[in-house]
């Protein structure tokens, strides 16, 4: 059990038999009447997202949520299959678990799968991710119609938004939470 002065993001809820993890969540404390706290809260199987309002101080029931290293080997057609670093077990997972991580996955990258009771819940990459542009038209000198990005796919196969001056063949540095650039890498 948790208070809601124990709410964090990545926190996984258990109510109404079904897991619930913590997205955002703001405390408020109005002029007039009670302290109270709002959250946006993800469906951990169905990936919908709701507002909820939790009354200041209420207890939660919490999930036991088991993070662990696993390197992911590869795509079987159907799951993407992943290997426990401890103890090298395998472990499929459906799409659906993988989720929109899949558009940076690389071989033999290192992700977090979070566990409940067994069950695979989701998967968490690194923050950062180094990718190389497999392909991208090259930038023309004064074409600001588009603010200055032109499209880049990826070496996973995702495409994102890049400035002009990027290359085919480039290093990047991307972020795997909203596949935003963040920078070059230099060799």
């Amino acid at each position: 059990m948790a208070t809601t002065s124990d709410f964090k993001n990545g926190l996984v809820l258990r109510m109404d038999n079904q897991l619930w993890q913590i997205q955002e969540f703001q405390h408020v404390k109005p002029g007039k009447g009670p302290a109270f706290v709002r959250t946006k809260i993800k469906n951990v199987m169905s990936g919908k997202i709701v507002d909820k309002t939790f009354n200041a101080g209420v207890k939660v029931e919490t999930a036991t949520v088991d993070r662990r290293d696993m390197t992911y080997l590869y795509n079987d057609g159907s799951d993407f299959v992943f290997m426990d670093t401890e103890t090298y077990e395998q472990l499929p997972l459906s799409p659906e678990t993988v989720g929109d991580g899949s558009r940076f996955l690389l071989e033999n990258m290192t992700v977090q799968v979070s566990l409940n009771e067994g069950l695979p819940l989701f998967i968490e990459l690194p923050v950062t991710i180094e990718l190389v542009v497999a392909q991208t038209d090259p930038g023309l000198q004064g074409d600001r119609s588009t603010g200055g990005t032109k499209p880049a796919t990826l070496e996973t196969g995702a495409e994102i938004q890049v400035p002009l001056f990027i290359n085919t063949g480039d290093k990047l540095k991307v972020d795997s939470r909203d596949g935003s650039y963040l920078g070059r890498v230099n060799s």
